[in-house]
């Protein structure tokens, strides 16, 4: 039966006075974190506010995959795959959302965004240090990215450490080795400063893993999570492409890039070659 007056009795157990107790908008410091939006349109437009909590929301979600993607490399390094895997699982299911939300920001008309677009000036999101570190981590590095942060010293600094460090895919690849994996000496000894380039002699240790998953199941599941990360990196590529596309053309980007061209070109980078040419060798 319906409730008479359609609202629910607040239970005499229930916190009420939180003036010396800890509250949920104190835990999660939301005076701060609501009170960072600043749109920089004048007069303010509507929209500005859904492209501002798009891109924070955005960085916030990094934050937790630089977090797990941190972790996972420690794991693996201490050979302890189980975990690992949980932690990549999670930044999966992370990406899945950061795919999503492009929906919301789509819903942007080219005529709405040029409203206020000129008050972004040199703004851009190619100048989000975490996105780089997120790069960096699964192996996309690229030196000549720090010139970007030249003038934050604390996110130069914080690229410049992850350069030094070996990558996801570096730390597995350690890891296969140690457990009697043929590994190419090379590809364990290559600068990890480096991007990682596609290596003809890796893919028979892969393709041994493939064909013999039953005696490799944890190595040939790592596989299989890491190509899902690299195929949700890709979709979420390919969603910001097209968000751009129908959100500005083929106008030039506000950070000075060619826009829907510079974007493109992403799409042609990888992470882990050799997990996708080991599929054309795999015996039927």
């Amino acid at each position: 039966m319906p409730v008479e007056d359609n609202t629910r009795e607040i239970e005499s157990t229930i916190v009420t006075d939180l003036r010396e107790r800890m509250s949920y908008g104190s835990y999660l410091g939301l005076d701060t974190l609501l009170a960072s939006q600043h749109p920089r349109s004048e007069p303010e437009h509507h929209d500005e506010l859904l492209f501002i909590i798009q891109h924070q929301t955005t960085e916030l979600w990094l934050k937790l995959v630089i977090h797990e993607l941190d972790d996972a490399r420690r794991l693996l390094a201490a050979d302890d795959l189980g975990a690992a895997l949980k932690r990549i699982a999670r930044v999966k299911h992370i990406q899945e959302v950061l795919t999503q939300q492009w929906s919301v920001l789509a819903t942007l008309t080219p005529t709405e965004y040029a409203q206020f677009r000129g008050a972004l000036a040199n703004a851009s999101g190619f100048q989000s240090a975490q996105y780089r570190l997120v790069e960096f981590a699964l192996g996309n590095k690229h030196e000549r990215m720090l010139k970007v942060f030249e003038s934050s010293p604390d996110d130069h600094a914080a690229l410049a450490a992850e350069l030094e460090r070996p990558s996801l895919y570096d730390e597995f690849l350690r890891h296969l080795a140690r457990r009697g994996h043929a590994v190419p000496t090379a590809v364990l000894e290559r600068d990890v400063r480096k991007a990682h380039v596609y290596s003809e002699e890796l893919v028979p240790v892969f393709q041994r893993i493939y064909e013999g998953a039953d005696d490799n199941w944890r190595a040939y599941e790592t596989c299989e999570e890491l190509v899902d990360l690299e195929d949700n990196f890709q979709f979420w590529r390919f969603r910001h492409l097209r968000t751009v596309t129908r959100t500005i053309g083929r106008k030039t980007g506000t950070g000075g890039s060619s826009g829907v061209d510079f974007l493109q070109r992403a799409l042609d980078l990888t992470f882990f070659p050799e997990l996708y040419a080991v599929r054309t060798r795999i015996e039927e």
